[in-house]
């Protein structure tokens, strides 16, 4: 799906004017440009780190993980101010299919190359490392296009593995809420991308199960992914929100949070 997405984007800013290039997103301080510059960084990064082992910036003295990825993104999207629209599509179109043989090259049943912490502690899978950088283009992409009014990249295929990569931060969301073991809770996505996933506590922790749901959670597929990377705050998602049951396990659910902040 990495091609398919990449080839809606390049599409869309071949589509651009400058004036576009200019327009605000949701993203505090960044236009379009931006934005796309840190998609460019995204990709330099990982194939300078997973194909290339090179370590790249290094941590400040006492610098969180939410701090320094701040940091180091701002300063790869300011330098990528020099670069023009033109260019910058040019070197993605050329990076991404290498991109596309660094993913090839992994064992998706392996540990990830960068742990995900929204999914909580501990070493996690190739796959969902990998997963990871598909929701963060897919994302981005879907910035831009809000900022310039052209919705699209919306397709199923495309969207629903976002969906499914974002709510695998399900246990890890649930942590703070204890349940006996067997307690369940149901996540529902409505429209064409959307689904059904579950999650249920097992002796003092969560993981993703089946079981009779305590608590139901209804979104649109739309409102889903906005909440988890914070482009709607929890208030307007639990607006949107149908919700069933525990209501402390309702709270937590409408609280996800699937990106570092």
């Amino acid at each position: 799906m990495f091609r398919q997405e990449r080839e809606e984007l390049l599409g869309l800013l071949r589509s651009l004017s400058r004036e576009e290039w200019s327009r605000a997103t949701v993203c505090p301080g960044w236009d379009v440009h931006d934005v796309v510059g840190h998609v460019l960084n995204d990709y330099v990064r990982r194939i300078s780190g997973s194909r290339d082992g090179f370590g790249g910036a290094v941590f400040a003295n006492d610098e969180t993980l939410p701090s320094y990825l701040a940091r180091t993104n701002d300063e790869f999207v300011r330098a990528a101010r020099q670069c023009s629209p033109e260019l910058m599509v040019e070197l993605l179109g050329h990076l991404g299919p290498e991109l596309d043989r660094v993913w090839e090259s992994f064992d998706l049943t392996g540990p990830a190359a960068l742990d995900v912490s929204w999914a909580g502690p501990g070493p996690s899978p190739a796959w969902l490392d990998i997963a990871r950088d598909y929701t963060e283009f897919w994302v981005h992409q879907q910035q831009v296009r809000d900022a310039v009014g052209k919705p699209g990249a919306d397709q199923p295929e495309l969207m629903h593995p976002v969906l499914d990569t974002f709510l695998r931060a399900l246990p890890h969301t649930l942590r703070e809420v204890a349940r006996p073991s067997g307690t369940a809770v149901r996540v529902v996505v409505t429209g064409p991308a959307g689904g059904t996933w579950r999650a249920v506590s097992d002796d003092g922790s969560w993981r993703m199960g089946d079981g009779d749901p305590a608590a139901t959670v209804t979104m649109r597929a739309d409102d889903l992914w906005r909440l988890a990377t914070r482009g709607i705050t929890v208030a307007e998602a639990r607006e949107r929100a149908a919700v069933q049951g525990d209501p402390a396990l309702t709270d937590a659910v409408t609280s996800l949070l699937a990106v570092v902040a």
